[in-house]
């Protein structure tokens, strides 16, 4: 009796390691079949696409900022005493009134002490010149006279210039919008006493690419527009247009407004050249962006592998996007597949 039970007992054991090796056996298979591959060399299946530079078909619109028709500094060019000021900021002033008056009474008094001069030495050539003809002086001294007198003269001329430029006049016509001097300083020559725009015209300057540019030509009129006064249009006409263009192969362009009617310099402007722009641009598809414009780059394909690429993107064309910088025409660019890339990924191009 004591024999049989041993004998239960030692094969319900052997059945239960039976059983225990069986499980762990199982538990590893599972686990094998659950790890995933883990080469690093399996080929990403991707779409690509390349890079073309097309035609953009658009409206020709630039935008700039006004800028005043002229723009001058009220200078002193002589020194001396400030007597008068006869502006202050916003005076409305035109082109050749005094604005600023030195003292020039020294200089009043010096040229009548040469005109007394110039006088004197006149008729002493006359003198000269009968005594000569008389054999009573020598054709050396009257000579000596002629200079003197002639030299009296050109002094002259130089105080009457020295006491014109002590009134200072204003340069151009327009509106004073900065103001350097009080009565009482005193100025040297150079020194700037203020500054007048001329506001009654106003000007934008703008850049036109090379494949626009031969389209225009000087006194071409275009329409301006202001975002600060919606729904009203202002005319202008093309002043000028560089003959050599930057090395971006922009020209700029001078459009000038002979109307501010209430536009003020600096106002940000749309100039409207009411003509279509054929504009060549790189595009790709906005599909190929990894992450937003705002931190663009896509995948680039070089042999077998993606490089991840950093690029510039411009304007947006429906289901494409511009790209200023980056990348070239020709250039192979991931379109689907790109969220199981990374820098350096091998890839298998599908179609």
């Amino acid at each position: 009796m004591k024999k049989s039970s041993i004998i239960v007992v030692v094969a319900l054991l052997a059945v239960t390691a039976l059983i225990g090796f069986r499980l762990a056996s199982n538990k590893k298979t599972i686990e094998d079949r659950k790890k995933q591959p883990t080469s690093v060399n399996v080929a990403i299946p991707v779409t690509v696409t390349p890079v073309e530079e097309g035609t953009v078909s658009q409206q020709l619109v630039k935008t700039g900022n006004l800028i005043p028709f002229r723009e001058a500094a009220i200078t002193a060019t002589t020194p001396g005493r400030v007597t008068r000021v006869s502006f202050d900021l916003g005076s409305q002033v035109r082109e050749g009134a005094v604005l600023v008056q030195l003292d020039n009474k020294l200089k009043e008094l010096s040229l009548k002490a040469t005109e007394l001069s110039i006088k004197k030495l006149e008729k002493d050539v006359n003198r000269y010149n009968t005594l000569l003809a008389g054999n009573a002086t020598t054709e050396i001294q009257v000579n000596e006279t002629k200079y003197n007198y002639e030299a009296a003269l050109n002094q002259a001329e130089q105080i009457r210039k020295q006491i014109a430029d002590a009134s200072v006049k204003a340069p151009i016509s327009g509106q004073i919008v900065r103001k350097d001097i009080e009565p009482g300083e005193f100025v040297n020559a150079g020194t700037v006493l203020g500054t007048v725009l001329d506001v009654n015209r106003l000007k934008v300057n703008v850049l036109v690419n090379e494949s626009d540019v031969y389209q225009l030509r000087k006194g071409q009129s275009v329409r301006v527009t202001a975002d600060v006064f919606p729904g009203k249009t202002y005319t202008g006409q093309i002043s000028y247009i560089a003959p050599q263009g930057t090395e971006e192969h922009n020209y700029p362009v001078e459009i000038t407004i002979g109307s501010a009617n209430g536009l003020k310099a600096g106002t940000f402007v749309n100039v409207d050249f009411s003509q279509q722009s054929n504009q060549k641009a790189l595009q790709i598809p906005r599909a190929a962006l990894v992450e937003s414009i705002k931190n663009p780059y896509v995948y680039v394909i070089e042999g077998n592998v993606a490089k991840q690429r950093k690029i510039k993107v411009g304007r947006e064309f429906g289901d494409s996007i511009e790209v200023l910088g980056g990348l070239t025409a020709g250039e192979q660019v991931v379109t689907t597949g790109q969220l199981n890339l990374s820098d350096g990924k091998p890839v298998q191009i599908t179609k």
